[in-house]
């Protein structure tokens, strides 16, 4: 008898196949290599070059077109007819032109950036197995490789035990965080809605992604309850005025249920007090769920975990590899300390996908506890990187860009033309104002901020006129617009630092 759980190799029944057909119609989904062999292989040779072409520093960050005119270039009509190859590539290659190069290194625009190789051949594996992660039989070796990532970012966490989930973005995964605190709270709200029950509120600072307030409206909550708590002046959430917030919930009889601390802002790049609020948290019964999407990144390095202190006491966690480590678009993950709540808040049972007596051991079906059925396997990208660097190489690129990002900090602070918006940055966004020469010495005139809100935008045009740098500007309460740098290419040197301070210089010394 073979061992418990070893595989069985059954002698094949002598049933012939069907002969494979000579020649595929164009309709057909299935790839021949007489008919499409050549087309292939020319795609991956374009795809190869521009990977290298597009994050050379003296290849352009964006060719902008307006979008009437790129309508006309990229010919998007469908029609009856199908097109011929030579059309096909000219396609691709128009897509691939007029398209941003994020992994371009002067592309400092969002909160991802590069093209790592490593993760970009993860890409393509993927994307040429076409898997769906909800059974072990129909995707065995991503339901185990999920675990196996998902268990090693608890660990870095803090978490001891707990559950997780590979999900399409920070403000989906954001979404589990608040069903999750919300069926901890009242779990008959799973089956009977919210109809009777008492107003349920939760708690964000005003610096927190706008994703909060979203997924709350979308699970019924209400984005009027979700209250928004002051921030400091770095953009920290005010743990004081948190406690006067809760307080206020119970007077107007409301049931608060969960605190969504920020770890790494959208903008300032803030880090949330989260000792603070797990100490509020702890005194009203609230889940506390940490947005670590931008900022989780620190947590890898030993220098500089200390902004994430305590976030070992969250009750869940979203941290994007796609953002701070590099991982290619998409990559998201939800952390929980808890065991079983996905599953509790979300099973729905289907006997057609989830049967229980399967031959195999159906607890590594994960389906069943996400709300998506079909979902991409977003963890080969980040499994690859990980495997080819080592936690060390995560460690390394994390402190490359916080050095970069500190570098640029004090290469403006007191340089003419340059005010910084956050004097001590923790992350690794730098933001700041550039004076252009023509306002220079005139900040007590009335009209001064007014005309300071101006730059932002002509020059912003100009870097994508230009295609020479992509940086991303934004106004925060009553501040006029100020220009945000973030960094997460860790191909970025100081030297880089420097020409980003030149191209600004540049760009702006005639407005």
């Amino acid at each position: 008898m073979p061992a418990s759980g070893a595989t069985v190799e059954h002698p094949r029944e002598s049933i012939d196949l069907p002969i494979e057909p000579e020649g595929v119609d164009l309709f057909l989904s299935a790839p021949d290599k007489k008919s499409h062999g050549e087309f292939l292989q020319r795609v991956q040779q374009m795809l190869l070059d521009h990977a290298f072409q597009s994050t050379h520093r003296e290849s352009k960050v964006a060719r902008y077109v307006e979008p009437e005119r790129l309508k006309e270039i990229m010919d998007l009509d469908l029609k009856r007819e199908p097109s011929s190859m030579e059309a096909l590539i000219g396609h691709i290659r128009d897509t691939m032109k007029y398209s941003v190069n994020t992994g371009h290194p002067f592309f400092v625009n969002q909160l991802f950036s590069s093209l790592d190789p490593y993760g970009l051949a993860g890409g393509w594996v993927t994307d040429s197995l076409n898997p769906s992660v909800y059974t072990y039989e129909v995707s065995p070796v991503f339901s185990l490789m999920e675990e196996a990532v998902l268990k090693e970012m608890r660990t870095i966490v803090g978490f001891t035990e707990g559950d997780g989930i590979f999900s399409p973005g920070g403000s989906i995964a954001n979404g589990y965080a608040i069903n999750c605190a919300r069926f901890n709270k009242m779990p008959q709200i799973k089956e009977k809605g919210l109809h009777g029950l008492p107003r349920l509120v939760l708690f964000t600072s005003e610096d927190a992604h706008y994703s909060i307030k979203k997924m709350a409206a979308l699970q019924g909550i209400g984005s009027d309850n979700v209250y928004l708590v002051k921030t400091e002046a770095n953009g920290k959430m005010d743990v004081r005025d948190l406690r006067a917030q809760v307080e206020k919930s119970l007077e107007e009889g409301a049931v608060p249920f969960m605190v969504s601390a920020t770890a790494g802002t959208t903008v300032l790049g803030a880090y949330d007090p989260i000792e603070e609020i797990h100490e509020v948290c702890k005194d009203h019964g609230m889940w506390l769920h940490v947005d670590a999407a931008w900022g989780g990144g620190a947590l890898v390095s030993k220098k500089y975990r200390h902004l994430l202190r305590g976030i070992e006491k969250s009750d869940s966690v979203t941290w994007n590899p796609h953002k701070m480590l590099a991982a290619p678009q998409q990559c998201s993950t939800f952390l929980t300390k808890h065991t079983k709540i996905l599953s509790q808040c979300h099973s729905a049972q289907a006997q057609y996908l989830f049967q229980k007596d399967k031959f195999y051991d159906t607890s590594y079906d994960t389906g069943d506890k996400h709300i998506q059925c079909g979902r991409r396997a977003d963890v080969f990208k980040f499994w690859l990187m990980w495997k080819a660097k080592g936690t060390d190489g995560l460690e390394k690129h994390v402190d490359r860009v916080f050095d970069s990002a500190e570098y640029f900090t004090e290469k403006i602070r007191g340089r003419p033309g340059f005010k910084l918006f956050v004097e001590r940055p923790e992350c690794t966004n730098v933001t700041f104002w550039y004076v252009p020469p023509s306002l220079l010495g005139k900040e007590s005139e009335p009209d001064f901020n007014q005309k300071l809100h101006k730059v932002a935008p002509l020059m912003k045009e100009r870097m994508m006129r230009e295609g020479t740098m992509m940086m991303t500007y934004q106004p925060l309460r009553e501040h006029p617009n100020f220009f945000r740098l973030v960094i997460q290419n860790s191909s970025l040197n100081h030297n880089d630092m420097d020409y980003i301070v030149a191209e600004i210089e540049r760009l702006g010394r005639n407005l």
